[in-house]
């Protein structure tokens, strides 16, 4: 028997480089504003450049046709463009299926993740990891205001697998929405530093924390076969 019965992971920036995604998504909005009078390369250099100073912040598009003098340039067809964007396979970070192939009968897995559901959902396809989850949270199904740190995904995500917040884990990327978000609810935290927000410290440090998925694997094993396991701050 395991400490826990549980470890839930978010996607974007933490199983694989949100990046990898981004570089497909703006190249098919530039191309979709190219018979709109924008040049191709001008946009995917700005929309790249934006994209880098934080996506948190929104606005991207828009941001990215003023910046190449566009903008007056009908956005409908551009953001539908981004959000078409299904690629069909995306490079995972290293270790990512040892990781949930080691866990995969051990513990329950989940996976909570904000963002658009149709993009999410083929995010998760492109990465080749969705039948290690017994159950996978769309946020942004419940609403945009209940995206991470909101509690709701993640109580949804437990109460889906019948498993109570204190035996379960949570890894993330993000020191606000994963680990805050996950420690809220009462849930062991672990964060790996990759992705936009390798650098940025949170308020709250996590239970666990290790430079990437490789490094996680034996820690993750540790913390299964130890009596004495962590339990959130």
């Amino acid at each position: 028997m395991t400490p826990f019965d549980a470890v839930l992971f978010d996607l974007d920036d933490t199983l694989f480089a949100q990046s990898t995604w981004l570089e497909g998504a703006w190249q098919k909005v530039a191309n979709a504003a190219e018979p709109l009078g924008v040049p191709v390369a001008e946009l995917r250099r700005a929309l790249t450049e934006i994209a880098a100073e934080g996506t948190a912040k929104g606005g991207i598009i828009d941001r990215a046709l003023i910046e190449v003098d566009r903008p007056h340039v009908a956005i409908a067809p551009l953001v539908e463009a981004f959000r078409s964007h299904e690629p069909t396979a995306l490079p995972t970070y290293p270790g990512a299926a040892d990781l949930l192939g080691n866990l995969q009968g051990r513990v329950a897995l989940g996976l909570i993740t904000d963002g658009d559901p149709r993009i999410q959902r083929s995010k998760l396809q492109a990465v080749g990891l969705a039948g290690y989850f017994d159950v996978v949270v769309f946020s942004d199904e419940l609403g945009r205001e209940f995206r991470k740190p909101h509690a709701a995904p993640f109580h949804l995500a437990l109460e889906r697998l019948g498993v109570e917040a204190g035996a379960a884990a949570y890894v993330g990327d993000n020191p606000v929405k994963d680990v805050a978000g996950a420690r809220s609810v009462g849930m062991t935290t672990v964060r790996v530093r990759t992705g936009e927000y390798r650098d940025v410290d949170g308020e709250l440090p996590a239970d666990l924390e290790v430079g990437d998925l490789l490094a996680l694997i034996p820690e993750l094993d540790r913390l299964l076969n130890a009596p004495d396991t962590i339990r959130p701050r």
